[in-house]
């Protein structure tokens, strides 16, 4: 995301110079179309989770294995493409940015939609994170072109917010669709994208793009898709073949020879995919690699959650959707509240307290729960505990890495934390692949998912090592979750 180049000066000259007005006619339509873009791709994360087990049924009894890259290709292509997709914006137009992925987002869901087999749905997914990948980094700064300075403060929260109340509708949302037809999460996609496009171009404003600078590192993004799906396919194929197997290795291999081609890339392209030296900053590199850690637990607790309750338990996609909400629904508040907590204990005392709460959730379930459904006592509190401690981890973690680097890179370094947190979860989504395997009856699966869980906490508990050593002498990571 590379708006932050591109708009700063804007926002601090009209800080200067603008007088107090209401926000206009075409800054709320501009607010409401963009809205509506974000909040369909965030909404999509939960809504396919929640379709994994239908998604199954529906293709023949289709390995978990195999329908794991629904939700890594995704995750995959998006993590690659973000940054590029930002610097392309800023070259070519953030307008034309944010029309073009919302079109490709739209015509992708219908094709996922529509899709014969897993094959196709894998690929239109793919498709689909390219769209987001282009439509995430415009939207707020075309938000913020078209808003009055003194308006912008909230116009930024309200976005910020947009993810937090995707997420707390989310399974809900996903379970009542899925229940209609799987299809039905896809679909619902086409009509907003279709009349946010009919809006945006009658509607958006059409800033003058900025075509200096080098072109963006495609290469580079390539490099990056290729290595995290290699390492993805080969943990999500090791159980079934062998930690020792050679199509096992193989992968593995490849994946370390592109990453240390993506490596060199990004340090000789003056428009790399991630700038090497802002991994120079300690507090930068410490927070987004925690974020990572953390996005590795939370991928896998939320898709552990939906097969639990579907599989396990025999609830309804529904069913799923109402018992999974009360987490998420906890994030938008402990987000917003974790001001002062940031204030009193720092940014790194906080996110480490937000990873052991959320460890703590998922060993509440390893010792707590069993094939037996109990809800209210047993699920619950976990889903509960889980939400507290994702509100008080994640935000404080992007806060602080935005907050260690100077205005002109704020921008592009949100762009590579998000970056990180999407491939850590495709790692989570690929770590519980092969602890969960194929369980033979109840005992097995309940086996299967406490080792899951167990897996899960350990790699929480190391975030919050990680976030611990953002207090060592020279951090200054007092008060970034202003900026979650």
């Amino acid at each position: 995301m590379t708006v932050g180049k591109s708009n700063s000066h804007v926002v601090v000259a009209d800080r200067a110079t603008a007088s107090p007005s209401p926000p206009t006619p075409s800054s709320r339509a501009t607010a409401w179309i963009i809205s509506a873009g974000v909040i369909v791709v965030n909404l999509d994360l939960f809504i396919v989770n929640v379709a994994v087990p239908a998604l199954g049924d529906a293709f023949d009894g289709s390995s978990l294995a195999s329908l794991s890259w629904v939700l890594n290709a995704y995750a995959i292509v998006f993590a690659a493409l973000l940054v590029v997709a930002g610097r392309l914006a800023d070259r070519f137009g953030h307008r034309r940015g944010f029309l073009l992925g919302l079109a490709v987002f739209t015509v992708a869901s219908a094709l996922c939609a529509f899709a014969p087999g897993v094959g196709w749905l894998v690929a239109a997914r793919a498709l689909q994170a390219a769209g987001a990948a282009a439509l995430m980094p415009t939207s707020l700064a075309l938000l913020l072109v078209n808003t009055p300075a003194e308006h912008r403060p909230r116009a930024i929260r309200s976005w910020a917010a947009i993810g937090g109340i995707a997420a707390g509708l989310g399974p809900v949302v996903g379970g009542v669709l899925v229940e209609a037809d799987w299809r039905w999460v896809f679909l619902v996609n086409v009509p907003v994208g279709v009349i946010g496009l009919l809006a945006g171009v009658r509607l958006l404003p059409d800033a003058r793009p900025h075509r200096e600078g080098p072109f963006p590192d495609l290469v580079g993004a390539v490099l990056l898709t290729l290595a995290i799906g290699a390492l993805a396919f080969a943990l999500v194929k090791a159980d079934a073949w062998g930690w020792s197997s050679p199509r096992v290795l193989v992968p593995l291999l490849a994946a370390a020879v592109l990453a240390a081609g993506f490596w060199v890339r990004s340090a000789r392209h003056p428009a790399p995919v991630v700038e090497l030296p802002m991994l120079r900053t300690r507090v930068f590199a410490t927070a987004t690699l925690g974020a990572l850690l953390f996005t590795v637990a939370f991928a896998a607790m939320l898709l552990t959650a939906v097969l639990w309750c579907q599989q396990v338990w025999g609830y309804s996609a529904i069913r799923t959707g109402l018992a999974i909400a009360p987490g998420p629904l906890v994030v938008p508040v402990l987000a917003v509240l974790a001001g002062p907590v940031v204030r009193r204990l720092g940014a790194g005392r906080t996110a480490a307290l937000g990873c052991l709460l959320f460890a703590s959730g998922l060993a509440w379930w390893a010792l707590a729960l069993d094939t037996a459904p109990h809800y209210a006592s047993g699920f619950l509190p976990g889903m509960v505990v889980t939400g507290i401690g994702v509100g008080l981890a994640l935000p404080t973690l992007v806060g602080a890495a935005a907050a260690a680097l100077p205005p002109t890179r704020f921008a592009t370094g949100s762009a590579v934390t998000s970056m990180a947190r999407q491939t850590g979860s495709v790692l989570g989504v690929a770590l519980m692949v092969t602890l969960l395997g194929a369980p033979d009856g109840p005992g097995e699966a309940l086996d299967a998912f406490r080792h899951g869980w167990w897996a899960a906490a350990a790699t929480a508990v190391l975030a919050a090592v990680t976030a611990l050593t953002l207090h060592r002498p020279g951090a200054t990571t007092t008060a970034p979750a202003a900026r979650p």
